[in-house]
């Protein structure tokens, strides 16, 4: 019932003129940057940061979450049209998207793709607004100590899920973690890491970090690998979905759905096992007479079921993002980061203290979803032009916006200086495959942790045990270190045995 009362406290809001015009200009943005490789919606949302200071906290978010989900559903189109996945949630897709296209099926393989982001979609907002408010509820009962250890596992899991190993994952942590050290230490008023520059007593701005990480970074790394020109597209052909295609992409859109938002849940899920896991779905229970299509021709069950299950998965990202404060993944971070500068504490406590702002901004969800399956299908001829801009000229850009932006924030020239030190540094981690997310997820959750730890402590008068004694905690700790050491300890086990 509660659900339901926010719900339509979020429609009457979210229907105005004002913000279904943000929310159209994020599903717009989202889409486009969505369609290009290599630019996704955490670096989109970096980049619209600086900009969207002067606008309302509301209409900034709606503006995001578009981008967000908008992003979602562009990036199918490069999978299918390029072979060349933007993201690692649509690499699935790619496997028999690609091979349908080159068949000449590329229409079907967009639309399957439109319509179970838009079905995946529906299924993440409703799970959004009726779960927000149980997981609320039970985040009330913890207390610092298993607020810091559920932080601890949200490091763990996001270092060995996000870097290609573990100890690639926790060196980012790490570099990030030490930016969050910087500035004025809130319990002794000491400045901590600051080599005497007024400047940094506020500490490293998370959106200077972000900016330089997914918009710096990626530009030079791209410029390193003297990537130019523009992509060869292939033709798109007809949009329309037979009764045959229609017949054969329900159940699998069903599946995809319901396997995905229970992986974005999750802290560190993530995209790539629920896709993984719906294409081997739609493998073992496609129909005999079309099991060719799968690895030949392309099986539209092998589109339709990964793209449903990466949608969902990522509208789940946002339930620990704003019930518990936890983000998940490197967009969520950077989504957190937004909150925090409009002197918003995402949490328990959100759906309590700002219930316009979530409501509208989950009503809003649905909307937007609504807008994208209308704007995707008649409007991917627009889509494909946009992958023949060459790549320097689009990088150049967003090397002059990022840096505009943020001399925007502050003025100050020791912020352009970490804009660049910190997107060269961004550079080398992608060029020797360090992940730059839990650069940024350090950097937010690093400060919580620190006064999560000090107040445990406190309240137990400096008792280490606290963390072990509590029944919560403990719990939380042990999956942590299972989590940490769990692949480690199978994989020995798996060479022993071979």
């Amino acid at each position: 019932m509660e659900a339901i009362n926010g719900l339509s406290l979020g429609f009457s809001h979210a229907l105005t003129l004002t913000n279904l015009a943000w929310a159209l200009l994020g599903c717009f943005l989202g889409t486009a940057v969505g369609v290009l490789p290599g630019i996704g919606p955490a670096l989109t949302i970096a980049l619209l940061l600086p900009i969207t200071f002067q606008v309302s906290a509301t209409g900034a978010f709606i503006l995001f979450c578009g981008v967000f989900y908008g992003a979602m559903y562009g990036g199918s189109t490069t999978s299918i049209l390029l072979n060349a996945p933007g993201e690692s949630g649509s690499i699935i897709t790619a496997l028999e998207g690609a091979k349908m296209a080159r068949s000449g099926r590329a229409g079907p393989a967009l639309a399957t793709a439109a319509i179970g982001s838009f079905v995946a979609g529906l299924v993440g907002t409703l799970g959004i607004a009726f779960l927000g408010p149980v997981i609320v509820d039970v985040a009330l009962l913890l207390g610092p100590a298993e607020y810091f250890c559920l932080m601890v596992l949200c490091f763990v899991t996001v270092s060995a899920v996000l870097g290609g190993s573990a100890l690639r994952g926790l060196v980012s942590l790490f570099f990030g973690l030490t930016l969050g050290l910087v500035g004025i230490d809130l319990q002794t008023g000491q400045p901590r890491m600051t080599f005497g520059l007024p400047e940094l007593y506020d500490g490293v701005n998370v959106v200077l970090v972000a900016v330089a990480l997914f918009a710096v970074a990626e530009a030079l790394h791209m410029a390193w690998r003297h990537h130019g020109g523009a992509a060869q597209v292939l033709p798109v052909g007809h949009l329309m979905l037979s009764r045959s295609d229609l017949r054969r992409s329900f159940w699998p859109w069903m599946r995809g759905a319901g396997l995905g938002f229970p992986f974005g849940v999750l802290p560190a899920g993530g995209t790539e096992m629920p896709t993984m896991l719906s294409y081997y779905a739609e493998r073992k229970l496609v129909a005999p007479e079309h099991a060719h299509e799968f690895g030949t021709t392309g099986a539209i069950e092998g589109v339709a079921g990964p793209e449903a299950a990466n949608n969902a998965a990522a509208a789940g990202i946002l339930v620990p993002m704003l019930t518990l404060g936890l983000p998940t993944s490197a967009t969520a971070a950077i989504m957190l980061s937004a909150f925090q500068s409009y002197g918003i504490q995402p949490g328990p406590l959100l759906f309590e203290t700002q219930p316009d702002l979530v409501w509208t901004l989950i009503a809003s969800l649905f909307v937007a979803n609504v807008m994208l399956v209308v704007l995707n299908l008649p409007l991917v001829g627009l889509w494909v032009k946009i992958l023949k801009i060459p790549t320097p000229q689009l990088y150049a850009g967003i090397l002059v916006f990022a840096t505009i932006g943020t001399y925007g924030i502050s003025n100050s020239i020791v912020d352009l200086v970490l804009l660049y030190a910190i997107g060269i540094i961004g550079m080398f981690m992608r060029r020797f495959d360090f992940p730059v997310a839990p650069v940024v997820i350090g950097m937010i959750l690093g400060p919580m942790a620190e006064q999560a730890l000090r107040q445990a402590l406190t309240i137990s008068e400096g008792n280490w045990m606290v963390f072990v004694t509590r029944p919560g905690s403990l719990a939380i700790l042990l999956v942590a270190v299972a989590a940490l050491l769990g692949p480690r300890i199978y994989r020995a086990w798996a060479r022993r045995r071979a």
